[in-house]
């Protein structure tokens, strides 16, 4: 079984350069690393970058995931190529885009894409955003699925995570002590569902949900706070569409908690996503008319 050490970055095609651009610095709060051929690298903590805008399809989504060593990176191109799944090597020009040493890119079931990723560069300077948003770090990811008990099975029995909770049949699923480092939702569509961020505090939160409002950005979802994890939460839409978290207070599992503990399942309905009452202005998130109709 592969063994994710933690997720790295997602890149993102765009051809809104300026908008995308603007608005990971000014609304994200994002520090701009780099741009290189047309790309922009975003930095959100130590390491080298976490957020990538490509020139691009706006539905072009990768993931990056970040693996211990060269011999688990072989077993993995191994191990995936047995589970029937088309693997290739990341080239030397690839390698320098993503500023890694080495990497291999294949697609899950759905069709999202995924780099597993060798040594994976830091920064050696501080993380310093152009708006103290709060930010300590990118975080996770949903991802969407278009049969979320196939994609579970495919992400646990081969990629290594663990399912924390589902909700309906999206499971979150954990790789190391958080909750959830990738969250499959149910759709009809590969690719990133959305992008999350932790900030340090509720307060953040706030700040933002404030900054927003003023600035005209549509939130998609709250404040509130997930049952499931314990986050507090805010999302909201950028450009191409994609939807952004803003989270503080996630559960993490201590060693004990993760020898035991049992994935809880809560129903699809809006109190499953918020606890606080928020209804989601998001499709996958949104309870099915048949739900919504039954008592």
């Amino acid at each position: 079984m592969i063994n994710l050490l933690d997720i790295r970055y997602v890149r993102l095609g765009t051809r809104q350069h300026v908008e995308t651009d603007r608005f990971a610095r000014e609304v994200l709060g994002l520090e701009l690393a780099r741009v290189e051929a047309g790309s922009s690298y975003f930095r959100s903590d130590s390491r080298d970058h976490t957020l990538v805008y490509f020139e691009g399809d706006p539905a072009d989504h990768t993931v990056g995931f970040e693996i211990r060593t060269s011999e688990e990176l072989d077993a993995a191109g191994a191990e995936l190529s047995n589970s029937g799944i088309e693997v290739r090597a990341g080239s030397a020009e690839e390698c320098e885009q993503r500023h890694v040493n080495g990497f291999i890119h294949f697609r899950d079931p759905t069709g999202n894409k995924i780099d597993l990723v060798l040594g994976p560069h830091h920064s050696g300077r501080r993380y310093f955003p152009e708006r103290d948003a709060g930010v300590t770090g990118f975080s996770h990811v949903g991802l969407c699925t278009t049969d979320a008990k196939r994609d579970e099975h495919f992400w646990t029995q081969v990629l290594g995570a663990r399912v924390s909770d589902r909700i309906g049949d999206a499971p979150l699923l954990r790789i190391d002590d958080v909750h959830h480092k990738v969250a499959l939702f149910p759709t009809n569509r590969s690719g990133v569902q959305h992008v999350n961020h932790q900030v340090e505090s509720v307060d953040d939160i706030m700040r933002a949900w404030y900054m927003l409002k003023e600035r005209g950005v549509p939130i998609a979802f709250g404040p509130g706070r997930h049952p499931t994890s314990g986050a507090r939460f805010l999302y909201f839409r950028g450009p191409d569409d994609m939807i952004y978290e803003f989270s503080t207070g996630v559960r993490t599992f201590t060693a004990e908690e993760e020898a035991t503990y049992q994935p809880r399942q809560f129903p699809r309905v809006n109190e499953s996503f918020c606890m606080w009452g928020s209804v989601p202005d998001i499709a996958e998130f949104r309870q099915s008319a048949d739900e919504e109709t039954q008592p």
